[in-house]
């Protein structure tokens, strides 16, 4: 069986050509054509010698994921669903703005953590994938765009660790791709430009200020701990001062002087105003505690099993208000690429479920949650 290149970050390829008994610098022409040019024909690679062509023919090879489809959105957000095998499929998407283009990438079929509000999360979990699946899905999308484009500059100025999975579970697979995309041999992302999302793994997010600092985005939905363990089930492992605590760590080393946290707005369930006084409260307390953030609030889209609602508009733009009034950045994000499911937490793919999803969730809806009166 050969080995697929887009497996390896820099130092992973130097290794492997230093197998076949080749120098670094043979490993970074090979990494350019891989990662730059979107070369999979070892014979396109004109400056590598030929021996090295010959023997990468045989133990290696450059290939993407089977794109099962594509969709275009009216705004000009683009999908695709990409084949992982094993009847599994992970969904992948691009989002088109004026000032920058911003891929969402997945990192697992599925997702373990299970968070109420989360069409993936209900659809369980199968596995990891791969740092080369990861790989896969930026370096299709990028030399995609760039023939759509007919352009030979970057397309992808962005890209998100907010599609299917929580990424710091899938941490060995993680940091190669997260250090393939920020290599200048690469695709010379910076730091900033590069955001993981997740749910609160509290261990690898300290492990990841050490290791691969780049943006974060904690996916908070709830101003306390009582309401947290129900919409983010994490947080009975995890609980909110702890991974407060964790986020002024990570802001030690992180690119950015701020942690983004996402609050999807859920009607009548995390939009009340003592909602907003307790977030308020719980990231402008004392000593550690007092975390330096923004807000971006995340207008819910609705799926039958959810058993939740979309915050009106009236309520967010209080809530909003509220928050900035207090002296919080906050943001409502714009809803994108609804019209083909591409919208936040709708990703969903196609997921041979291993954890019986469905008993836990059944579970979790018996769980009324109530409006504060």
């Amino acid at each position: 069986m050969t080995t697929n290149l887009l497996d390896f970050d820099l130092n992973g390829l130097t290794a492997f050509c230093e197998g076949l008994g080749e120098k670094r610098f043979r490993a970074t022409q090979l990494f350019r054509w891989i990662h730059q040019r979107g070369a999979s024909d070892f014979d396109q690679m004109s400056d590598l010698a030929k021996s090295l062509r010959e023997k990468l023919r045989g133990v290696a090879h450059v290939t993407a994921l089977p794109v099962v489809t594509e969709h275009i959105s009216s705004d000009g957000t683009i999908k695709w669903l990409f084949d992982v095998g094993d009847g599994n499929a992970v969904e992948t998407v691009f989002i088109p703005e004026d000032d920058r283009g911003t891929l969402c990438v997945s990192s697992q079929a599925g997702c373990a953590v299970g968070c109420r509000f989360c069409s993936t999360g209900h659809q369980g979990f199968s596995r990891n994938l791969t740092t080369g699946e990861i790989m896969a899905q930026l370096w299709y999308a990028e030399h995609f765009l760039r023939k759509r484009f007919n352009t030979d500059e970057r397309v992808i100025s962005n890209v998100v660790m907010m599609g299917m999975g929580e990424p710091l579970q899938n941490y060995s697979a993680l940091v190669p791709a997260l250090r393939t995309m920020l290599d200048d041999h690469g695709y010379g992302l910076s730091r900033r430009r590069v955001t993981v999302s997740t749910s609160g793994v509290v261990p690898f997010m300290d492990k990841l200020a050490l290791d691969c600092p780049v943006a974060l985005a904690v996916s908070l939905h709830a101003p306390n701990d009582e309401l947290r363990d129900n919409l983010v089930p994490l947080n009975r492992k995890y609980p909110l001062k702890e991974l407060l605590q964790t986020c002024n760590r990570y802001l030690e080393h992180a690119p950015r002087d701020f942690i983004t946290f996402e609050y999807c707005m859920l009607d009548g369930v995390n939009d009340q105003a003592e909602h907003a006084n307790q977030l308020i409260e719980l990231v402008r307390g004392q000593g550690a505690d007092n975390v330096s953030c923004k807000f971006n609030l995340i207008p819910f889209n609705p799926f039958p099993a959810s058993g939740l609602k979309r915050s009106s508009a009236a309520q967010v733009t209080m809530f909003a208000k509220m928050l900035s009034d207090a002296g919080i950045v906050t943001t409502v994000r714009k809803t994108r690429g609804d019209d083909i499911d591409a919208a936040c937490g709708q990703l969903a793919g196609d997921v041979r479920d291993r954890t019986k999803v469905e008993q836990r969730m059944a579970k979790l809806r018996t769980i009324e949650l109530k409006p504060i009166s």
